[in-house]
């Protein structure tokens, strides 16, 4: 038997054991089980390691993506340029870290990019933002990362900063942050969501409920709007791929 799984905290958002309980269903790949591991604390994962051992590899959520850097053996370049993992691959005991988030987030994002976007206001700097940076960077588009407190330093603004000009200049916003998740699906980043248009492009990573209130106010004034959805299935796979690659 082959076990795989996800470790974050909380857990009752995420659709990942439903993507490959239904990935194993569909393709008959058998002798395989998905399991979440919900750990208030980083610490656990050794416990986790040591006591499933026909765990193979796991998915890493919020808000582990750069906590368990220091328990991975080895890391791949993009999780030492970007400093977050969020697919980690067990070989005889030994944990190596990757990060398909990148990937994810790219094919979904460029889906629906237009030339005119080439600027991005973004919501959040945890783990899931620096994988979007690195993505931005690639593309050349210019970014803003926007967080409850302002690091000049960092160029990083406070939400209370951002004001209409900077709305109208900056014609894509991605909320990195978990804010709007099931079941706190009434939250949603504040922001002057009035001077939106549509010009502007509304990614979020979240993606239950599909419809989250960051991106329903982006549609009420015609902006273009995608959820985390594809994001999620793209790095799924990509989780799939490395796992079973030897």
């Amino acid at each position: 038997m082959k076990l795989f799984g996800l470790i974050g905290f909380p857990l009752s958002h995420s659709l990942s054991k439903k993507y490959f309980d239904e990935k194993f269903k569909a393709e008959n790949i058998e002798n395989c089980i998905f399991e979440n591991f919900e750990i208030e604390n980083i610490n656990a994962l050794k416990n986790i390691v040591q006591e499933n051992v026909f765990l193979q590899g796991f998915a890493v959520t919020i808000p582990y993506k750069q906590q368990i850097i220091p328990y991975l053996h080895s890391i791949s370049d993009e999780v030492k340029q970007i400093n977050s993992c969020n697919c980690v691959k067990i070989i005889d005991g030994k944990l190596y870290g990757y990060n398909t988030d990148v990937i994810g987030f790219e094919k979904s994002f460029i889906s629906l990019l237009q030339p005119h976007h080439t600027k991005a206001l973004l919501l959040g700097n945890g783990g899931a933002a620096q994988a979007i940076k690195f993505v931005l960077k690639k593309l050349n588009i210019e970014f803003i990362t926007v967080s409850r407190k302002a690091d000049e330093q960092n160029k990083i603004i406070a939400y209370q900063n951002i004001h209409q000009q900077l709305i109208q200049e900056y014609s894509v916003i991605i909320n990195t942050t978990p804010l709007g998740t099931y079941p706190n699906s009434e939250e949603y980043p504040d922001i002057p969501y009035q001077y939106l248009t549509p010009q502007h492009y509304l990614f979020d990573v979240v993606y239950n409920p599909p419809l989250t209130k960051f991106l329903n106010l982006g549609k009420q004034q015609k902006a273009i709007t995608k959820n985390g959805s594809d994001m999620l299935k793209i790095q799924a796979e990509e989780n799939w791929k490395i796992w079973n690659t030897n």
